[in-house]
């Protein structure tokens, strides 16, 4: 192989990228406002729920209650009326609607089992799921202290103490928005790989290329490397600049590790793009093919579910898979702070996989040629 034809080749790729605007508003946004909407709408999250509260019991204890709801998780509750609940509720005003009956702080000093309704609009399902829990810890937990106030209660000889690594506020949006730039890495580079080989095969070029003295090896690897390039370039772009500029997520680990190990990930996933381009016969059924590797690897590759978690058959068929080994070495770099040390066997576990992906997929590239 001669690495000046190798160069010329990417030269050309990226010449082709240049002038296809679709492609490169793809990069963008999805090194840019993508990961900024992961970041921040999150849709599992309970935030700004709208509440509104019936006090019929106008008492210290009502009032407690009512204070206890805040932002972020839940809007400044509404204090209504019994009457107008129903209305409001049927509008869609509020997702809550707690009722606190006559007398409850008194029965409940008594020593008797006061009820207390929570009304909830099921047809907004996840601040609904998510927030009933919210809403029936914070009620427990401001009655529970305004009880011991007037009747003290023996305390335990143990004590919790939670502590929060890594992310200490709990911010989801730290997670979705790295996650984001992971799982692009892996989307893009088999999508840019396979579409520079596809293309080539749709307008005929392929076989221009063939009559030149030029190698099957040239080829494959004069349309790895600028992809790769590309989007290597707009990841280390996201990392310093959406995340940390913008989101100001911090990052703890080295970004030299994280390059390397991002290094790898590029030539196995470009090489899984060439090998399922030799697959595929044209830019549609290309895509179908996308579709039933790319979302499963997204999916099972522990950036939603832990691999632990998993069956022991799966976790042993995804252990084959590059995106399982990166979005543990970047959980790690990014989030713990790990260094080489720590990291090795993914980067050793990247290597080995890309090498197979590099000859397979040479392998088939090589029987389409014929």
């Amino acid at each position: 192989m001669r690495l000046s034809t190798i160069w010329r080749l990417g030269i050309k790729e990226l010449w082709g990228l240049l002038r296809n605007p679709a492609l490169l508003a793809l990069i963008l946004f999805s090194f840019t406002l993508q990961i900024q909407l992961a970041a921040t709408a999150m849709p599992d999250t309970l935030n700004k729920a709208p509440i509104s509260i019936v006090d019929e019991d106008v008492s210290p204890l009502s009032a407690r209650i009512a204070s206890a709801f805040y932002l972020p998780h839940f809007a400044p509750p509404q204090a209504i009326t019994l009457s107008e609940m129903n209305r409001r509720m049927d509008s869609g005003i509020d997702t809550f609607a707690l009722v606190i009956p006559p007398d409850f702080q008194r029965d409940l000093l008594a020593g008797s089992a006061p009820a207390m309704q929570l009304n909830v609009d099921a047809t907004r399902m996840t601040q609904a799921f998510t927030g009933t829990g919210y809403v029936q810890a914070i009620v427990a937990g401001e009655i529970a202290e305004f009880v011991q106030h007037y009747r003290a209660q023996e305390t335990s000889d143990i004590d919790l103490v939670l502590r929060a690594r890594f992310n200490p506020g709990l911010d989801p949006g730290w997670y979705g928005g790295v996650m984001e730039v992971v799982n692009n890495v892996s989307l893009l580079s088999v999508i840019l790989a396979g579409a520079f080989l596809i293309r080539e095969r749709e307008r005929g070029t392929i076989e221009h290329l063939l009559v030149m003295p030029v190698t099957p090896a040239e080829i494959m690897i004069g349309k790895i490397w600028p992809t790769a390039l590309v989007v290597f370039a707009a990841a280390i772009f996201a990392i310093t600049v959406v995340v940390q500029a913008w989101l100001e997520i911090p990052v703890a680990g080295s970004l030299w590790v994280l390059m390397a190990g991002l290094a790898l990930q590029l030539f196995a996933a470009t090489a899984l793009g060439i090998l399922l381009a030799t697959i595929a016969g044209s830019m549609p059924q290309f895509g179908l093919l996308l579709m039933l590797v790319l979302f499963p690897l997204q999916v099972l590759a522990g950036g939603l579910t832990p691999v632990e978690n998993m069956p022991a058959v799966l976790a042993a068929v995804m252990s084959a898979a590059p995106d399982t080994h990166f979005v543990a070495l970047a959980r790690a770099v990014l989030f713990r702070g790990a260094g080489f040390d720590a990291v090795w066997p993914q980067l050793l576990a990247l290597a080995a996989i890309g090498a197979a992906f590099c000859a397979l997929s040479l392998w088939r590239f090589r029987r389409s040629l014929r």
